[in-house]
């Protein structure tokens, strides 16, 4: 069941909400400190033009002035004698005065965006009185409809200058009922061009509905079952209009008159205050945190305490699907407009990604406004477009002590309504007690009166006024001899109280290093020791350098040219080598004519044969060894000036030729090798 509740109890605040059973799905808050002017028409003042913007600045009545841009200029302000690509400052000059229609609300440094196509929104048609090409039908309608409407609307008598649109509340109208909705409208811009002459701008021409009248044309439809509102003078204002304009759905139009307060009765008075916070629990154990940014509005979903699935993958996607739903709620209710981009969590599974996709889609394709919604990407985001139709609401909301108060008054009432409740204290600020205590007092009389109960205003002197507190007490936890100035004493020593000393917690594992060995003298010296040991020197490892010079002379000359060379750089002359090698043979020479000396021969005694034999080998073993001692010391004397190092001269350097003469050929090289050759062989000396 739909329903449209209109609480209308507190001067300061308006506010008309839209149910479908126990929830929440539209709201419109209208405060009497709040100034809205989307939708109103002004008679405006040029003040500047500027080119490179493209746009123009205009003075409206506003603080700020408003901003026209090129393509928001109607044709009827092009100059008919200049043909081809037109500029802002053919259209405009300063001083000139325009009708201009608000189309976005300014925000924070930026002044409100305007437009000269003027738009007239009615019951079941909008009326664009200086653009002609504006002719559509609402998107929303089936397509068989949309096919009737425009029969319907091609018979209707509509000026050459303007155009139509049909609006979704046009479904199913006849002839009769769009013909007098049009009438209505032509007869508004006439009276707009009429005000027009009578006054020097700027000013307002044509204000927009309130809350009440709007709400009531924009959301009332067939599918609305009751309509509830709180106080007698809304009760009248509304059922003037629907009178008038929808006479048909005057019987859904009821007065609520229940001591108990209407968005208390139908439990949307929570649902509400999450509009305002920046969490978001749901069902499932999960959270959405929403966050607002210059360039766009963050949302983060964490799945918290959510254990609905069997694994990670299905509990991901049951939570993300019920925050698709609660986004798109939130959307509506914080009237959140501009690029909006929210963080899933993670799923692989492909088909889980696409069910989450068309859950955000069905949720929003009840929205008033434009939505453009893209895929979910590898990194889990999902960006989507909403239209701004007016300030969101954390703009809208201002925290001042009258709002707040308000605030408080209603968190009141419905803490006074439960059942058993005996007292209900409100915790605020010191500037706000005082407030309730004065201009509130009669308030707060009517609600200890109709609930037969008490209510205490207690002040917290560290409190500021956007942080209050609602408590309920039931009729067995009241202290009767506990005062309000108790109860202050008692905030007062729990906020100045010692703060309460940290748990810290043990580990299980705790040890230390050990201490670290004393370096006396006699340990440096055995350390110094050690480290001065000589170590094996690493062979260096060969590498190969490519130069390219080499390589292409390389080309042009023999292996064994290049060889050669490198042999006579790194090795002594070959005649030193073959001074040394004479020497060498010549030494080996002398030490081997030594044992070749022929040994005399003993003389014959007639000594008995036994005694000549012994006598025999002893001098042979003596002569032996004579050799052998001779053979001892010529080795020796060879191998010590063999081991001594040989001084070779450093050949000198040959100044290179200039590269006009030819460099040595082969055969000239092998030539003077063999002079040098045949000069060391003795044969020749």
């Amino acid at each position: 069941m739909k329903r449209m509740l209109i609480n209308a109890t507190q001067p300061e605040e308006l506010r008309v909400a839209m149910t479908r059973g126990d929830s929440l799905y539209d709201l419109d808050i209208e405060n009497i400190n709040e100034v809205r002017r989307k939708g109103n028409i002004y008679k405006g003042i040029v003040t500047r033009v500027e080119p490179s913007l493209g746009a123009a600045f205009i003075n409206f009545g506003a603080d700020r002035h408003g901003f026209l841009p090129f393509k928001e200029v109607a044709p009827q302000f092009y100059p008919k004698d200049k043909k081809g690509r037109l500029s802002i400052t053919d259209c405009l000059s300063k001083n000139q005065e325009i009708i201009v229609q608000v189309e976005k609300e300014e925000r924070g440094n930026k002044g409100a965006a305007l437009t000269t196509f003027v738009s007239l929104a009615g019951r079941f048609l909008v009326l664009m009185p200086n653009n002609p090409k504006a002719q559509g039908i609402s998107r929303r309608l089936n397509p068989s409809e949309r096919d009737t409407l425009k029969q319907k609307v091609s018979a209707l008598n509509i000026p050459e200058e303007m155009g139509i649109i049909v609006r979704t509340a046009g479904e199913g109208k006849e002839l009769t009922e769009l013909e007098w909705d049009l009438d209505y409208l032509l007869k508004v811009w006439d009276a707009i061009l009429e005000a027009n002459l009578q006054k020097n701008g700027p000013f307002l021409i044509y204000k927009e509905s309130d809350v009440i009248i709007r709400s009531l044309r924009d959301y009332v439809r067939e599918d609305v079952d009751e309509v509830w509102i709180d106080t007698q003078e809304a009760y009248d204002q509304a059922i003037e209009f629907v009178d008038r304009v929808m006479p048909e759905q005057s019987n859904i139009i009821k007065r609520y008159e229940n001591s108990l307060p209407l968005f208390t009765r139908y439990q949307i008075e929570s649902q509400i205050e999450t509009a305002y916070q920046r969490e978001v629990k749901l069902e499932s154990g999960g959270s959405i945190v929403i966050d607002d940014a210059e360039a766009l509005v963050a949302i983060d979903i964490n799945s918290s305490k959510a254990t609905s699935g069997k694994d990670i993958e299905e509990t991901a996607t049951h939570t993300n699907l019920e925050a698709a739903r609660e986004i798109s709620r939130q959307l509506r209710l914080r009237d959140i407009g501009g690029l909006v981009v929210i963080d899933f969590i993670d799923m692989m599974n492909l088909e889980n990604k696409r069910k989450v996709e068309d859950e955000m889609r069905n949720s929003l394709s009840a929205d008033r406004a434009r939505v453009q919604i893209g895929r979910i990407s590898r990194f889990g985001l999902l960006e989507l477009s909403r239209q701004r139709l007016r300030s969101s609401l954390k703009e809208r909301w201002t925290q001042d002590i009258n709002t707040l108060s308000t605030a408080v008054l209603r968190l009141i009432e419905e803490e006074s309504s439960k059942e058993n409740t005996g007292e209900v204290r409100a915790i605020v600020s010191p500037s706000m007690s005082a407030l309730f205590l004065n201009e509130r007092r009669i308030r707060l009389n009517d609600i200890e009166a109709r609930a037969n109960l008490k209510v205490t205003v207690i002040a917290d002197p560290i409190r500021p006024d956007t942080r209050f507190e609602v408590v309920r007490l039931k009729d067995g936890e009241i202290i009767e001899e506990e005062t309000s100035s108790h109860i202050q004493e008692q905030l007062e020593k729990d906020s100045i109280s010692s703060p309460v000393a940290r748990k810290e917690e043990k580990a299980a594992v705790n040890l230390m290093p050990s201490s670290r060995p004393k370096t006396g003298l006699i340990s440096k010296l055995m350390n110094l020791f050690k480290s001065s040991k000589p170590k094996g020197k690493k062979k260096p490892k060969n590498i190969r350098k490519r130069n390219p010079r080499k390589a292409q002379n390389k080309k042009h000359q023999p292996k064994q040219d290049a060889r050669r060379n490198s042999n006579q750089k790194r090795r002594p002359s070959n005649q030193k080598r073959e001074q040394v090698k004479s020497k060498a043979t010549a030494k080996k020479d002398s030490v081997n004519e030594a044992p070749k000396k022929k040994i005399s021969k003993p003389k014959k005694d007639n000594k008995p044969a036994a005694k000549k034999d012994s006598e025999a080998k002893l001098q042979a073993d003596a002569a032996v060894g004579k050799v052998k001692e001779t053979n001892k010391e010529s080795k020796s004397e060879i191998s010590k000036k063999a081991t001594k190092p040989v001084k070779l001269s450093r050949p000198k350097k040959v100044e290179e030729p200039k590269k006009v003469e030819k460099e040595e050929s082969v055969l000239d090289q092998k030539q003077h090798a063999g002079d040098i050759r045949a000069s060391n062989d003795p044969r020749n000396k």
